[in-house]
Parts: structure tokens; C-alpha cells; sequence
């Protein structure tokens, strides 16, 4: 019976890249995004090309029992994921009091609450079974306070330290939980945040290569990974302390969005 692997934001971007690689690989598939049309397309190519099973499962993710309507749709469809990639996620940037607050509200059901439940609903069907891995997306706005990303920034911290902290309680109980925390990536991220100026940590990467560290740190079961040269060094060179002295670097350095117009309200798309 091959592994089952559960994909959020999997229509396009990284979630799409997950699927291909864990297609190569031999896992069956869950696609989940917003999107119908691209998720049959993927699970169409894919079907046909790794002779997996891929099951497409359309739901909006910002909806407050979004995950009760995926646990639901999994025990109609008799599945079992083995494997939950949380990567589904947008973002906002510019001044906090200019951003439609209905947006930033949807950003966090789909960053954070989403996450959250998703996982609560699947994790425990693998403690029972005694084997299984959480690969949730953060990114390496997550590591310090981000002025103009204030929320988007937040909310990537939460990712990563739910993450380390969920790690540790499951040590020994033979679950993986790792943490991808990506810089800039050519997805469509930076066009639905409206400005490629939200790019600030670092040089573009491709959704290959990143798909390719976090499933190499997974099998390593490392507890998180920054894919790249310059993104290991920012996120661990960055100092910690004082707070107050590292917003009020990270502000000079994202201060160039602060006027950069919001544009209309995107589809949830992968991280970056």
C-alpha cells in the first residue's frame, strides 16, 4: 500500500512542485486548493505519468470548518494520509491600517488556523498507526519581526514555532515534523501581494530545488530547513535581541513596500 500524501495550495507554486516530486516517489495523493480546474489537470498528468492514485479535493481554505470538511470527505473516500503538507498560504504587505482587514483576517484562517486544524484532524489517525510526517511551510519572513509584513510575518513565526514545538512533543512516537522556511520563490505569490519588492530577503529561487531540500530534511528528519546559501545565513546570523533593535532594523529594510499599492483580493496561493 503506498504512502498517502495530503497537499494543501496544491493548484499551482510549491504545492504543485510537492506533488510532482512526491508523485515521483510512489505516494498517492490528496490536492487540495480552491482551484478545480488546475487540480484535475495536475492529477490527470500525474495519474498518467507515476501510475499513482490522485484524489482532488476542492475547498477553500479560509473557511472557518474548512478541515472538518476535508477530515469528513477523507473517511467518505475510505483515505489515510501518512503525510500532511501544510502549504497552502498568501500574503499582505504595506502599511497595516491601509490593508482591507477582511484580507488579513483570511490570510491568518489560511496561514495559521487552517494549519492548525489540519492537523489536529490528521495527526492523531498517525500516532495510532505509529508512523507519519507534518511538513508545514513557514518562511524565512518568520524569523524576525517584519514591518509591513506585519501580519504575514506573524503569522510565519507561528508556523515555525508550532512546529519546533509540536516536533518535540512527538519525538519517539515515530512522527517527522518539519518546517520549510523558503525565501523569495517564483511562484505566483509576489504578483497576488502586488509587488515583487516583497522579495527583500533574498535572491528568487525555483520551486524545484526548495521542494527538493525540504523532502531531503524530511527524510533526515530535520526540524526545519532554509533552503539556499543566503537564507541559512540570514536566518541564523540575524540576532535575536534586543527585539525592539531587530523591528527597527527589519523596518529599514522592507520600508520600500510601505507605499506599494494593495491589489485586488488574490487566490490563495503557495508561500513564498
Amino acid at each position: 500500500m503506498n504512502s498517502t500524501a495530503l497537499i494543501t495550495g496544491a493548484s499551482s507554486g510549491l504545492g504543485a512542485e510537492f506533488a510532482v516530486q512526491l508523485a515521483a516517489s510512489g505516494h498517492d495523493l490528496v490536492l487540495v486548493a480552491r482551484s478545480e480546474g488546475r487540480l484535475h489537470a495536475l492529477a490527470d498528468r500525474l495519474r498518467a505519468e507515476h501510475k499513482v492514485a490522485a484524489h482532488v479535493l476542492v475547498q477553500d481554505l479560509a473557511e472557518p470548518d474548512a478541515a472538518r470538511r476535508i477530515e469528513a470527505e477523507l473517511a467518505a473516500r475510505d483515505l489515510r494520509v501518512d503525510l500532511l503538507v501544510n502549504n497552502a498560504g498568501f500574503g499582505t504587505c504595506g502599511r497595516f491600517e491601509d490593508i482591507d482587514p477582511g484580507r488579513d483576517h483570511d490570510q491568518l484562517m489560511v496561514n495559521v488556523v487552517a494549519l492548525v486544524d489540519l492537523t489536529h484532524a490528521l495527526l492523531p489517525g498517525m500516532l495510532a498507526r505509529g508512523g507519519g510526517a507534518v511538513l508545514n511551510v513557514g518562511s524565512t519572513a518568520g524569523f524576525q519581526p517584519g514591518p509591513y509584513f506585519a501580519v504575514y510575518s506573524a503569522a510565519k513565526a507561528f508556523v515555525l514555532n508550532f512546529s519546533l514545538a509540536l516536533r518535540q512533543e512527538c519525538r519517539g512516537r515515530g512522527i517527522k515534523v518539519l518546517t520549510l522556511c523558503p525565501g523569495p520563490v517564483e511562484t505566483g505569490f509576489f504578483e497576488a501581494i502586488g509587488t515583487r519588492d516583497a522579495a527583500v530577503t533574498g535572491s528568487f529561487s525555483g520551486p524545484e530545488p526548495v521542494v527538493r531540500a525540504a523532502l531531503r530534511a524530511l527524510a533526515k528528519d530535520k526540524a526545519y530547513v532554509t533552503p539556499g546559501l543566503s537564507n541559512a545565513l540570514g536566518a541564523h546570523l540575524t540576532p535575536r535581541r534586543p527585539r525592539t533593535l531587530v523591528a527597527a532594523i527589519a523596518e529599514r529594510v522592507t520600508r520600500k513596500v510601505a507605499s506599494s499599492p494593495t491589489p485586488p483580493l488574490p487566490e490563495r496561493l503557495p508561500s513564498a
